[in-house]
């Protein structure tokens, strides 16, 4: 295998053209020096300015047909990463199998600069068209790939960052790309890790759709990650002959044959018809491979159960109650049942497992009271890290201790300082998780050490000359919207996009679409054993819930307290006393909680451009409750 400066010597014209504009480092990596070997053997110049050809608008229309359900689920990814690398001044791309852009996104700062011209949509960049470039690249070879600046072959794009990854059907063939694109000075290290964990879910989705006729199973050694983005996913004809298989579980088959045509037991010491009607009774399955690795299975897509208890689709949430506690819907997290039966919330459970693997900071938006530090938690345990939890307030500690809590301090740094050295939080958390909770509250004039602390992972004490480097993975918390702060002043916009990197959102109680079964479960907690009746659950339901699970707690234990018959279920006489009446009703009778809640809606509704899917994804709300937010609006008393 030859080296990076063999494959460079290799085209001295290229070695003698680049000079200075080498990046950083000196030698590029491999995949761009063959790049570039194929650029110069197709004779490109490096000092053209290439006038990108743009296909025409029949053309443009044709390929988008033909994308078909693959540009649906591409366009879903490009509308999560939007969110997720915001403020990077950004382009997201969409592109077929010959390097057409068929969609795009980008911000005014991109669209408006000289950077974003020549890229549109029908623009053709194929590698042998543009030289070295993310999105022509990646499908010249095969894998993601990120195009630095002066990487660029051509000197004409050396102010942009190029992030982009092949997407592949469920039989290997590479059917687009997904690309990324900002100014070189605005990339992000994080970009490529997106864009790979949206490439994997389109993917995913692409597969189990294509095999929709087949038995689709999910394999990982560990039960709890069968739902996310690292699981392997292998579909199976009705006879358990293999016909397809994701690039996941190439992996953690290794050493096997996972070839089309392969049978189960080939790879497995378990029986095919054995084990598919076991998996569709519900649940998960161990068993072990022809290798003796232990692994955990439990049936896809079609192949599933139906929907699991707490997936609520009567009008009325207490009609579907069930009649005893459940237990599907729920993660242990540190031995305790954490409550998952809403869509939301597994897409959040799913979010930060993928994230935390990726080491790449996680906010986490809600309500006080929706779970957001158990949530916090779960991204610890999930990670694998050895080290501790470690958990601050930020609106617990003064702000002038802030810096010397966080980072530590030398035995009497200051006035009032202990004599012995305080390793601080961040050391604390070396090999762990560290949650900064109430992320608003941070004093700002502490944001910028946390800012460089997130880009080397150095710690130096108050007072101490020496920097010492930790692995923390850092998980933020906040019940406000942060870019309120950032426009208010009181928070950094470039923080904010740092911790911003992967944002999950925990819906309120009164949203939550298992509500039923998160009755069962606080009361469960309170006092194993008791019941409720489906009249209690519903007069339950009618209440907002402004303290969300903390509040539910607590009427629940005042009910139980009261109540005469120990033995009988609470109805609605034990817990009407201690469910909160309506207030501050307006002539419509909407509480002003609700009305703020409209007026939350309304506003992302109008700041993405009256896009109803993303007002919906961002808020982590249904669509029909989007729909049902507006109307709400119309019907109301003006002025």
């Amino acid at each position: 295998m030859t080296t990076p400066q063999e494959r460079l010597q290799a085209h001295p014209r290229i070695l003698r053209s680049r000079g200075l504009a080498l990046p950083p480092g000196g030698v590029p990596v491999p995949e761009i020096l063959d790049s570039w070997g194929r650029c110069a053997e197709a004779g490109l110049p490096i000092d053209f300015v290439p006038e990108v050809p743009v296909v025409s608008s029949a053309d443009l229309h044709r390929r988008r047909d033909q994308a078909g359900l693959l540009r649906h689920l591409a366009l879903a990814e490009i509308e999560i990463l939007s969110q997720q690398i915001a403020g990077s001044n950004f382009l997201l791309a969409f592109g077929d199998q010959d390097g057409v852009i068929l969609d795009m996104f980008e911000d005014h700062r991109f669209a408006t600069s000289s950077s974003g011209a020549g890229i549109v949509a029908g623009s053709h960049w194929a590698e042998g068209i543009c030289g070295t470039n993310g999105l022509g690249t990646a499908l010249a070879a095969g894998r993601a790939i990120s195009v630095n600046g002066p990487e660029h072959y051509l000197f004409h794009f050396g102010d942009i960052s190029c992030t982009a990854s092949p997407i592949r059907d469920a039989w290997g063939q590479v059917v687009g790309v997904l690309d990324a694109s900002s100014y070189f000075e605005s990339r992000q290290r994080h970009t490529e890790a997106l864009v790979k964990m949206a490439t994997t879910q389109i993917e995913n989705l692409l597969l189990c759709h294509q095999m929709r006729d087949a038995v689709v199973l999910a394999i990982h050694p560990r039960a709890e990650f069968l739902g996310t983005l690292s699981a392997g996913l292998m579909a199976f004809d009705p006879s358990g002959v293999l016909r397809a298989v994701n690039a996941r579980a190439h992996v953690l088959l290794s050493g096997l044959s996972v070839a089309s045509g392969t049978g189960f037991e080939e790879l497995f010491n378990a029986p095919f018809d054995a084990t598919v009607q076991f998996l569709r009774k519900g649940g998960t399955a161990n068993l072990h491979d022809v290798m003796g690795s232990a692994l955990v299975i439990r049936a896809q897509g079609a192949a599933a159960v139906a929907s699991p208890p707490g997936y609520f689709t009567s009008p009325s949430r207490a009609a579907a109650t069930p009649k005893a506690p459940v237990t599907a819907g729920h993660v242990s997290i540190g031995g305790q049942h954490y409550l998952a039966g809403d869509p939301c919330v597994e897409a959040a459970l799913r979010m930060v497992a993928a994230a935390v693997r990726l080491k790449v900071p996680v906010l986490i938006h809600g309500e006080t009271g929706t779970g957001k530090e158990q949530l916090a938690r779960h991204a610890h345990e999930v990670s694998g890290r050895k080290g501790a939890f470690v958990a601050v307030n930020c609106g617990a500690l003064p702000a002038e201790l802030f810096e010397s809590e966080l980072f530590g301090h030398k035995g009497g740094a200051f006035t009032g300082a202990r004599r012995e050295d305080n390793p601080g939080l961040l050391a604390s958390a070396d090999g762990g998780t560290l949650l900064l909770d109430e992320l608003r509250e941070l004093p700002l004039a502490l944001q910028p050490a946390l800012l460089r602390f997130l880009d080397d992972q150095l710690v130096r004490p108050v007072g101490g000359t020496r920097s010492r480097k930790v692995d923390v993975q850092i998980v933020a918390a906040s019940h406000t919207e942060l870019e309120a702060e950032v426009a208010a002043g009181r928070f950094r916009a470039d923080l904010m996009y740092r911790l911003n990197t992967v944002c999950v959102v925990l819906p309120p109680l009164r949203e939550r679409r298992d509500f039923g079964e998160a009755v069962w479960h606080v009361l469960n907690g309170l006092a194993p054993g008791a019941s409720i009746t489906p009249a209690a659950i519903d007069l339950l339901a009618s209440h907002s819930w402004p303290g969300n699970f903390r509040e539910l707690r607590a009427v629940l234990t005042r009910a139980l307290l009261a109540r005469v018959d120990a033995d009988a279920p609470l109805d609605v006489p034990e817990l009407r006393p201690h469910v909160p009446a309506r207030s501050g009703a307006s002539t419509n009778g909407a509480s002003a909680l609700h009305v703020s809640a409209t007026e939350l809606v309304l506003r992302e509704f109008e700041r993405t451009g009256h896009n109803i899917s993303l007002t919906s994804r961002n808020l982590a709300i249904s669509r029909t409750t989007v729909y049902r937010h507006l109307r709400e609006r119309r019907t109301q008393p003006q002025g």
